[in-house]
């Protein structure tokens, strides 16, 4: 569906998904502030569009559709972050020749601002991801793996600060657990830590040392399990401060964001876009300088068709 239409049929219900008081913005200026959040997960590795045979999704896709897009975008917007959820490995003989080289660099010149990391991240092993992340120019957040007893010790930060017109976005990553999906070679030294209390941990941080406006996570623990198996809605639902959560892992194609209200009335939208590069996901914010307080104004997820229109 194109962005008008999507727009034209959810606004009403998505304007005003999450309004909450800032903790920082002290602005003099009325104008409000527009902050675009662009996002991906679970590339898998998909750099062409999928072959247009008949097949599901065929013609969809295509990194180079998408740098396209976000380059359209960012001529139009101002204030605009491209995030990544993880697994963007394996899936295709691109990874199987290139080890993700290319991924990452194809990542790098679109400008993603940060990324997660997913299981399949870890296919070649750490001497593998190691290998690669020198393509990257965007950093990998994650906060609960302690990688201090591995060759990766002190390659990664557990969150970021991203500031514009003032604004404060703290991002910080998520990852699931690793044991059972990879290979116990293939994270050797790497030390799982509970993903609520490391986002409770997270929040504070951000919160109130570094004054964010926005928190935002960067989850691969997976959209909804039916079982206790912790999942992007129960987090929300157990971590009060988070406004988004950009998930991956289950290859969910989310219309528009969930909105989760925890037990102390914060509000936390849950998205996410599918796989394989399908789909652009954006969600726009407005921040008042005046009232300090910010809103969620718009939803949509942008299908890589070849034939999107953004305005």
């Amino acid at each position: 569906m194109k962005r008008r239409e999507f727009i034209k049929s959810t606004l009403a219900g998505t304007a005003g998904l999450a309004v909450v008081g800032l903790p920082s913005l002290a602005f003099g200026a009325s104008t409000p502030i527009k902050l675009t959040i662009l996002h991906t997960n679970d590339m898998h590795s998909r750099i062409d569009p999928f072959p247009n045979d008949g097949r599901k999704n065929g013609g969809l896709g295509g990194m180079a559709r998408r740098a396209t897009l976000v380059k359209q975008i960012r001529a139009q917007e101002p204030n605009v972050l491209l995030l990544d959820a993880g697994d963007i490995w394996q899936g295709t003989p691109y990874f199987n020749f290139f080890g993700g080289e290319l991924e990452y660099k194809l990542m790098s010149q679109m400008g993603y601002d940060a990324a997660t990391l997913g299981n399949h991240d870890f296919d070649n092993g750490l001497e593998g991801l190691q290998k690669q992340l020198p393509h990257a120019s965007f950093p990998f957040l994650i906060a609960n793996y302690d990688f201090s007893g591995s060759i990766l010790k002190d390659r990664f930060k557990p969150y970021k600060v991203f500031v514009k017109e003032g604004v404060r976005v703290g991002v910080f990553g998520l990852g699931i657990q690793l044991a059972g999906l990879v290979a116990d070679t293939h994270y050797a030294g790497v030390k799982y830590l509970d993903p609520v209390a490391t986002a409770q941990k997270m929040v504070k941080a951000l919160r109130e040392e570094e004054k964010a406006d926005l928190v935002i996570c960067l989850s691969h623990l997976g959209y909804k399990y039916e079982s206790e198996r912790i999942d992007d809605r129960k987090l929300a639902t157990q971590v009060s401060g988070m406004d988004l959560i950009i998930g991956g892992h289950t290859h969910t194609f989310l219309d528009e964001p969930e909105k989760i209200t925890h037990a102390s009335g914060h509000e936390t939208l849950v998205n996410q876009v599918g796989w394989s590069g399908i789909n652009l996901g954006r969600i726009d914010f407005s921040f008042d300088r005046k009232s300090k307080t910010k809103t969620a104004t718009t939803a949509s997820v942008l299908p890589l068709n070849g034939g999107v229109r953004i305005s």
